[in-house]
């Protein structure tokens, strides 16, 4: 049986781990190529979402993902990168739902103590 609070999620990112101490690209360029990957095997929302805050983090912007998804579509074709589209926009809205939710708990916090 599986050990662990998370198991899956533990083993996620242990495999995550492995693979970024293994590459020498960039934070921004491996993150590129992930999203690239994602969009090729029709991934679900969850995995959007574990690579779009770090993405934005690395300092990817959205014109480099609209890139991206334009030179994956030849080769995955049109349901694939429509679908990362709406996925990678729902993403977004939610890290960006998570990032305004921390700085005004943050900001509450603040307001409290003083």
């Amino acid at each position: 049986m599986a050990i662990g609070e998370a198991p899956v999620l533990e083993a996620l990112t242990d495999i995550n781990a492995v693979s970024v101490a293994r590459t020498e690209l960039d934070p921004a360029s491996l993150l590129l190529v992930r999203l690239a990957a994602l969009a090729a095997v029709d991934a679900p929302r969850a995995s959007y979402l574990m690579h779009i805050g770090p993405a934005l983090d690395a300092g990817v912007t959205i014109d480099q993902v609209s890139d991206v998804l334009v030179a994956v579509a030849p080769i995955t074709g049109t349901p694939h990168v429509l679908s990362a589209s709406v996925k990678i926009t729902e993403a977004l809205g939610i890290a960006v739902a998570i990032t305004e939710a921390a700085i005004s708990e943050d900001a509450t916090g603040r307001q409290e103590q003083g």
